[in-house]
């Protein structure tokens, strides 16, 4: 598409043209994807029990060092598909039951997604969607590019991983991603700032923030749940993660994060978001955190 012949999607801001070569993200401007199928490790107004219809898209502008799908981050695995094939996957999708729509890291291709859904909502031969949209981001997201999906996205799923730059510089090469971050989710909440649900209290429509406990880290992320709850109050759902999972290839550069969260900062994290008068939160279970909850990825749908 046009826009990605000087690609400016993400905060990256690299110019390159993804149809003759790759940018920052690592992917070409055909949609490539990695997995498409009900997933059941989101929060549970997202899951339920019949699961949420998770596309993961190939390529990430950000590529933090701890990355658990570092398989599709880097856009090594993954097929390529049309718009339309991508509107076909969201009906068969909600076909086998999906309570939404996920995308996931979707980013670098938002001019497609955008018109895979606009089909998929006027209908094609597999029927109609009418299920929510929800955006599964990293947080990392210009404004410019959020516009795009007025009106496409219905829930915005966010993270917000650093609240210090120099963090943020060290684990995902992006020092400005605090700043970026606040501008991002601040226009989420402008575009889906009424948290609706349906009668079986699944969500329609939102921002439900993630914050991923880093080891060592507590002070970080207490610094974000305060932020979120004094620029949101409970407009807005923090999702406290302690799911954090050492992968091999950090062991050597980055030994300070090569472990679990514990039990205590995590207990700790909580402790404090509860002292603030947080009211609409989710916590995890300490046992996600494993290597078995992370989906299975192909270059084959």
């Amino acid at each position: 598409m046009e826009i990605q012949n000087k690609c400016r999607l993400c905060p990256r801001d690299c110019g390159v043209n993804r149809s003759i070569s790759l940018g920052v993200c690592q992917v070409s401007n055909k949609v490539k994807i990695a997995r498409a199928a009900l997933h059941f490790w989101e929060e549970p107004c997202i899951s339920g029990e019949n699961g949420s219809g998770a596309v993961f898209f190939s390529g990430c502008p950000l590529h933090c060092v701890f990355c658990q799908n570092e398989k599709i981050s880097h856009g090594k695995v993954g097929e390529e598909i049309t718009a339309p094939k991508l509107a076909e996957i969201f009906i068969e999708l909600q076909m086998k039951g999906a309570n939404n729509i996920n995308l996931v890291t979707g980013t670098q291709y938002i001019p497609q997604i955008v018109e895979a859904v606009k089909m998929a909502r006027t209908g094609i031969g597999l029927g109609q969607l009418n299920i929510p949209i929800i955006y599964n981001t990293s947080g990392y997201e210009t404004v410019e590019s959020l516009r795009l999906l007025e009106g496409i996205v219905d829930v915005y799923l966010p993270d917000f991983k650093y609240m210090d730059e120099n963090l943020a510089g060290k684990y995902s090469h992006a020092k400005d991603y605090p700043k970026v971050a606040k501008l991002a989710i601040d226009e989420m909440f402008r575009q889906c700032s009424k948290l609706e649900f349906d009668e079986k209290g699944f969500i329609k429509k939102g921002v439900i923030v993630r914050q991923l406990l880093l080891p060592g880290h507590v002070k970080d992320a207490k610094s974000i749940v305060k932020y979120l709850h004094d620029s949101y109050q409970d407009k807005i759902y923090i999702s406290l993660m302690s799911q954090f999972t050492p992968m091999e290839h950090i062991a050597d550069k980055y030994p300070e994060i090569n472990r679990r969260v514990t039990k205590r900062e995590y207990e700790s994290l909580i402790d404090y978001t509860l002292d603030l008068g947080v009211e609409n939160a989710f916590i995890q279970d300490r046992h996600v955190a494993k290597e078995s909850f992370i989906p299975e990825f192909s270059d084959k749908l």
